[in-house]
């Protein structure tokens, strides 16, 4: 005797079904229009002639990261840098070298799924990322509780460095071309829809920065055609002090540094980490 199901219970599976899917379908247009990972390293450091350290270091729940640190003959510090959301290292070797002439080490690292690094890039991924690639740093200070470090955060990296400077003792925070929040971003790319009450990825920088007490220099260009210079004046308006904005200029995947930000970036470097040597 065939088994059948009652015509309530049928139709509840289907609904069932009908939600999952689109629940999967909504998860994965949130994914594609937060990550765009590249794999293939086009440029390294050296095509400008710096010298780097090809990094393999590992996360706290084993996915093994790719990272290049950059020594400076004359450190006072490093600078660690958190990319955005789009390519991989190989696009930030010219970054790589303006912030090496900072006076600082640099170490840059490919989140989960980026270039060489292992993994699917998520939200709890990419802190993990960070929290790794702090440690690598710090190992390079004897494990000292504070290294003389800076956190760098480049648009989807602003909001990850500045969850960073949350969770580890860091000498500033800079960010350039930083989201206020995913939801934030949903409501300004989609105003007729309700995706910011829909997405599950929260990249609250806001909030973050209203929490942070360590020193911030927060830059955004009012040309940035992607995330509105407004984002970037509200989080210098909620920042914990000390704090200072500085406009960029350009568009948001080719912003310039003025001469002004120059000289902000070299002034908020000397003021967290020391005076450049003489």
């Amino acid at each position: 005797m065939a088994f059948s199901l009652p015509p309530l219970a049928v139709r509840a599976l289907q609904i069932l079904a009908v939600m999952l899917l689109v629940y999967g379908a909504l998860r994965f247009f949130e994914w594609k229009m937060l990550y765009f990972p590249r794999a293939e390293i086009e440029a390294t450091p050296a095509l400008l002639d710096l010298k780097f350290e090809d990094i393999t270091f590992v996360t706290e729940d084993g996915v093994k990261l790719n990272g290049w640190w950059l020594p400076h003959p004359q450190a006072r510090g490093t600078l660690l840098h958190c990319h955005g959301n789009a390519g991989n290292l190989g696009h930030r070797v010219e970054l790589a070298q303006r912030l090496h002439q900072l006076g600082v080490n640099v170490f840059l690292f490919d989140y989960r799924g980026y270039g060489r690094s292992q993994g699917w890039p998520t939200e709890p991924g990419l802190a993990r990322d960070a929290r790794a690639a702090y440690e690598f740093v710090r190992a390079q200070y004897d494990d000292a509780e504070q290294p003389p470090l800076l956190l760098h955060g480049q648009s989807l990296g602003g909001a990850v460095a500045a969850r960073l400077a949350l969770e580890k003792k860091v000498r500033g925070l800079i960010l350039e071309s930083a989201f206020t929040s995913v939801p934030d971003m949903a409501r300004q790319m989609y105003p007729g829809l309700p995706l910011h009450r829909l997405v599950s990825a929260r990249y609250d920088t806001l909030d973050s920065v209203a929490r942070l007490t360590v020193p911030k220099l927060i830059a955004h260009s009012p040309d940035d055609e992607m995330i509105p210079f407004e984002m970037g004046r509200r989080l210098h308006e909620r920042a914990a002090p000390p704090k200072q904005f500085v406009p960029l200029a350009g568009g948001h995947n080719d912003g310039l540094w003025p001469a002004d930000y120059q000289q902000a970036l070299r002034a908020f470097v000397a003021q967290t980490l020391g005076p450049a040597p003489k």
